[in-house]
């Protein structure tokens, strides 16, 4: 330790460069300056250094972090890591800005003037300013760097959650959709029947199209996510087989049901065309009169009436019935089988009917007409010959064996004249009966089609007025309005459905004998007139309510043509259908051990009818309403 007694002292040991001004040295020092960059620098080495395990442990709690495997959760936590992130650049920016105006503050002597030379302390300062700011910037780029791979991770689970939640919703509405598909392998009862099931399978082809087009976007979604480089392709790709393999299958389903319910749909109407054509025929025999054809153009003319019927027949006559089964295989369940043997069978016997027609329309065409002349002896002969000559005795016998030959064949025509008005006969009753069947087939498919109309606006507008998702629809004028505006027409169904149509079937060898049936019933059928005593108030309420959203939306998901007022006339129309068509099968059966029958079921269905006249008449005048 050298003890000095002067700042003179001072120089002989040390430089006076390397000495500040207050102890006479050259060297441009403040102390305060110091002081304040040194207090700087050690605030901004801390910012850096807090900043740094700030981030370090943001970006562990990321890498710890598990994926959820739901989207409002996910959601969620990109929102969270997304603000938290945005803090962190936010202090980071601060640090940054602290650090680059402390760097200028440091420089303030250069920038100030050009040629000055810092010392030692400046340059360290400098130096440690840089470090840090160096050290924040590779801190900051490493932080984005972790986060842009932590933020793509999310954003991809974010899109295989909503991936997964699509798919699980498209793969339902597929399951759906097949399912709905197996339901549509009925063939249809009749013509309109399957043209009324393939209208809802081509409404029902609307919905399979639009879940097919939204399944073939969700497999192009996930192709473009595995494109991106997704880190489940593993499980998007598997998915996105599937889907397309489901909707090709379920495409696949619904063509073959179209092609299926055509081929059902082309048989109900040929079977159509033949049962026509059959009933023209039958028609066509029993219009022509019996007695007209006896003459020889009466023949003539009826057989070139068979003839050119039969000719035209075209693609109305069935073919052989193995061609029929071969070629229409796929649709023919038991049922089905049934009626296409009923109607070949109706057309065979149609065809007999025809054949023995011509048979006996040729014989008559063929028979030359010839009078027979008795030969009576001349007067003469008697007055020349004596009664006793032999002449006379052998003209007498002559003229007997002349006699008795004329007797002979007058009695083998009148043999051929029996037999024929007893064939006629036959062949009249054969037509008859064939004409009852006919009106009981009119009977039974009128009545199936009757019970299917019924049950359609039960299930299509009865229904719907307790369906919830419609009761906005319902005007305040048909609220709880539902038996005023259908009246007993379920109590109509439900007789018609379980009770009278089965009974009814059990006629169709024997139709001659339906009165009973109706006579059996008569007291059941007495629900019409409740029925049509309702009508003047359920015609009322319907003017009313006619033209509102509720009837406009059933009447469109039915795909109607008609009008829900069209429908609520068919009980009206059926018992007054019951009046006709007993009445055509009495014309048929008079000869028939059911004919009284027939005609007391008759005179019953016009007491109803009466009645319901009367009563309706009487609401109408005085508007007295009869107690049921």
């Amino acid at each position: 330790v050298i003890m000095l007694s002067s700042v003179s002292e001072l120089h002989s040991y040390i430089d006076r460069t390397q000495l500040t001004r207050e102890l006479g040295g050259m060297q441009q020092y403040c102390h305060e300056k110091w002081i304040s960059h040194r207090t700087a620098i050690e605030g901004f080495a801390l910012m850096v250094k807090r900043t740094a395990q700030t981030l370090q442990s943001f970006g562990t709690e990321l890498a710890e972090t598990e994926l959820p495997n739901e989207i409002k959760t996910t959601t969620i936590l990109l929102s969270t890591h997304t603000s938290k992130r945005d803090k962190m650049k936010d202090d980071i920016l601060v640090a940054l800005d602290q650090g680059s105006r402390l760097l200028e503050n440091i420089n303030e002597p250069v920038i100030r003037d050009p040629d000055h030379n810092m010392n030692q302390d400046e340059l360290e300062n400098l130096a440690t300013v840089q470090r840090l700011l160096s050290q924040l910037d590779e801190t900051e780029r490493a932080f984005d760097e972790f986060w842009v791979r932590h933020q793509t991770k999310l954003e991809q689970c974010l899109q295989l959650r909503h991936f997964e939640h699509n798919y699980r919703e498209v793969r339902a509405l597929l399951d759906n959709l097949s399912e709905k598909l197996a339901t549509f392998s009925e063939v249809g009862i009749s013509p309109a029947h399957a043209d009324h099931i393939f209208c809802e399978l081509t409404s029902f082809e609307e919905t399979v199209c639009e879940v097919l087009d939204r399944a073939s976007v969700l497999s192009r979604e996930g192709d473009e996510l595995n494109q991106n480089s997704h880190y489940a392709e593993d499980s998007i790709q598997p998915k996105c087989s599937e889907l397309r393999a489901v909707s090709e299958s379920v495409s696949c389903n619904l063509r073959a049901k179209k092609d299926y319910l055509l081929k059902a749909m082309e048989l109900h109407h040929r079977l159509e065309r033949t049962s026509k054509w059959v009933d023209d025929g039958i028609y066509l025999l029993a219009s022509q009169p019996v007695d007209k054809c006896q003459s020889h153009e009466g023949a003539e003319l009826a057989l070139q009436e068979l003839e050119h019927y039969l000719d035209n027949a075209g693609q109305n006559q069935l073919t052989d019935l193995s061609v029929i089964w071969k070629e229409y295989e796929e649709v023919l369940n038991q049922q089905f089988r049934e009626q296409v043997e009923k109607v070949y069978q109706k057309q065979a016997s149609m065809q007999e009917m025809f054949d023995k027609r011509r048979i006996s329309l040729k014989k008559l065409a063929a028979k030359q007409t010839r009078p027979v002349q008795p030969v009576a002896p001349r007067p003469e002969a008697f007055i020349k010959s004596p009664l006793s000559s032999p002449a006379h005795k052998e003209q007498l016998e002559k003229n007997s064996e002349s006699n008795i030959s004329c007797e002979k064949r007058n009695g083998q025509l009148q043999n051929e004249d029996s037999s024929s008005r007893q064939a006629s006969q036959s062949e009249e009753e054969e037509n008859l009966a064939v004409l009852r069947r006919h009106v009981m087939n009119e009977l039974l498919e009128t009545e199936r089609a009757y019970v299917e109309e019924l049950l359609c606006v039960l299930q299509g507008y009865a229904s719907e007025m307790d369906n919830p998702s419609m009761s906005q629809l319902i005007p305040a004028a048909l609220q709880n309005k539902k038996e005023v505006l259908f009246g007993n027409m379920p109590e109509i169904y439900h007789f018609h459905k379980r009770t009278f149509l089965r009974e009814l079937e059990q006629y169709t060898d024997c139709p001659e004998l339906v009165g009973r049936c109706f006579l059996e019933r008569m007291t059941d059928l007495q629900i019409y007139e409740k029925y049509c005593h309702n009508k003047p108030r359920s015609e009322s309420l319907w003017r009313q309510c006619s033209d509102c959203a509720f009837f406009q939306e059933c009447q469109k998901k039915l795909e109607h043509k008609l009008g829900l007022d069209s429908y609520l006339l068919k009980p009206v129309q059926r018992i007054t259908k019951y009046q006709l068509l007993l009445k055509e099968m009495l014309k048929y059966s008079k000869s028939c051990d059911g004919a009284n029958d027939l005609q007391e079921a008759l005179t019953s269905i016009l007491g109803i009818l009466k009645a319901v006249n009367d009563s309706m008449h009487l609401i109408a005048i005085t508007g007295y309403e009869v107690k049921y």
